[in-house]
């Protein structure tokens, strides 16, 4: 393996594992990491591959590449997670500005979701 390959592979890893992250904390960027991460992949065609194989991060992907939207399972896990998550940091950390910062983030995010969900409602709406 070339150290450039090596290099490429390790880092792609890194950035993968800070996708990861971003699926469990609701206010860390998922997508943006994925796709850094495939780049890194595109000289091991086989790990990457195997990444694609991984629904969640497949499905990120393939939003991306395809603007095709999310799912509704997807969008109903995202803001149960992102909901759930705020609301036992509102809970836990009870200061009036984190939790007017913390619902600032929830409204911003769920907005975001919501609208990445209309791009595949919108879609559809062309295809019938």
């Amino acid at each position: 393996m070339q150290l450039k390959t090596l290099l490429l592979t390790v880092l792609g890893f890194v950035f993968l594992g800070m996708g990861a992250i971003g699926v469990l904390l609701p206010v860390w960027p998922t997508t943006p990491f994925v796709l850094v991460s495939v780049a890194c992949f595109s000289s091991t065609p086989r790990i990457k591959a195997k990444i694609l194989k991984i629904p969640i991060f497949r499905e990120h992907i393939e939003n991306y590449e395809q603007r095709s939207g999310l799912s509704p399972k997807t969008v109903r896990n995202s803001l149960i997670w992102l909901w759930g998550t705020l609301f036992v940091s509102m809970v836990v950390i009870q200061k009036m500005w984190i939790l007017a910062l913390v619902l600032i983030v929830g409204v911003s995010v769920s907005l975001h979701i919501l609208s990445i969900a209309k791009a595949k409602v919108n879609k559809g709406d062309e295809t019938e």
